[in-house]
């Protein structure tokens, strides 16, 4: 009889310890964010989906990483019946506790934003300001100011949110978006920096987002962009300034009525790059992953120069005599 209320307590003292352990392991569970394989996921639940085709659903999705964990969160919370079909958007970060209480509450009206490649944060911020279904917390900020909101640093919001598809839902405020796309410019930059080429005339990563948004409006040919960055890359070397129209259009600003003429390149400003040696002060337009990855791996040329042929790509050249000749035959229309 000893024996077994020994073997009794014994019992009882493991189960006490799986209990608790348990417990710890689910609250460490159900607070820790998601390694979720995307900022953003857009998904749809059909109706009469199982809790364990959700728990699916969500690892294909890459929400989850495996469907057990949540499965049992769900079932401890008692959830399991509560689980609604729908449309939704799962933002990062996420936590499983949020998750659960999200697909509790059943569909709600997804909105998208799609930033452009080239778009500048003026047409950024506009274009946020005429979305009224989400909160406008920033309009009584100025960008300086925003910037210091969203990023910490009072400086230049030009070229720093990343180009892409962002979704949100109604109790979303535009700092969440310029927040996320903020955040995925800067990790996609940091990336890149880690991984540039050896020897390039750039101190920082910031003057290498200001060449990748030069590239961007010199280009929409993605092949093309490593040229146009190793032209540039190279006058940098060399100390001749860039000379590229898109910066001069960004310093003229809302001056600019569609044609850029002589005047304009004589005209001093600090985005002149007639004018003026080396970079502009800041990017000109926000650049994608392709014009960042160019500006840190340009192509290895001996080109300096380059025109447009007239059917959207550009003619390179070593020397300024051929690139005359280039001009005078696709600008000038001259043999």
């Amino acid at each position: 009889m000893r024996l077994i209320r020994q073997l009794f307590k014994r019992g009882l003292a493991v189960a006490v310890l799986l209990l608790v352990s348990l417990m710890i392991w689910m609250t460490i569970f159900m607070i820790r964010p998601l390694p979720m394989a995307a900022e953003s996921v857009a998904m749809q639940i059909p109706a009469g989906a199982s809790v364990r085709a959700i728990a699916d659903q969500l690892v294909m999705a890459g929400v989850l990483t495996e469907p057990y964990s949540f499965l049992l969160a769900v079932k401890l919370s008692g959830s399991g019946s509560q689980l609604q079909a729908g449309d939704y958007v799962l933002n990062a970060p996420l936590q499983v506790f949020t998750l659960i209480d999200t697909l509790k509450h059943g569909t709600f009206d997804q909105l998208k934003l799609q930033l452009t490649e080239g778009k500048t944060f003026a047409d950024l911020r506009q274009k946020l300001a005429q979305m009224p279904s989400i909160r406008q917390e920033s309009v009584s900020y100025s960008d300086v100011e925003l910037m210091q909101r969203v990023s910490g640093q009072a400086m230049s919001p030009e070229g720093w949110f990343f180009p892409d598809t962002y979704f949100m839902d109604a109790q979303s405020s535009d700092i969440d978006v310029y927040t996320r796309a903020y955040q995925k410019m800067l990790r996609h930059l940091n990336e890149a920096w880690a991984s540039r080429d050896a020897g390039l005339p750039y101190k920082t990563p910031y003057e290498a987002l200001i060449m990748a948004s030069i590239v961007e409006k010199e280009t929409g040919v993605e092949e093309e962009r490593p040229q146009i960055a190793g032209v540039f890359v190279n006058r940098l070397r060399i100390g001749m300034r860039l000379q590229t129209d898109p910066t001069v259009i960004y310093g003229i600003g809302q001056r600019y009525q569609g044609n850029i003429t002589r005047h304009d390149l004589l005209t001093d400003t600090p985005y002149n790059t007639y004018t003026r040696n080396g970079l502009p002060p800041t990017p000109i337009a926000m650049p994608g992953l392709a014009s960042i990855q160019a500006a840190l791996h340009p192509a290895n040329t001996n080109a300096l120069y380059f025109v447009a042929n007239g059917h959207g790509r550009h003619v390179f050249n070593a020397s300024l005599d051929e690139h005359n000749k280039a001009v005078r035959k696709y600008q000038l229309k001259k043999k």
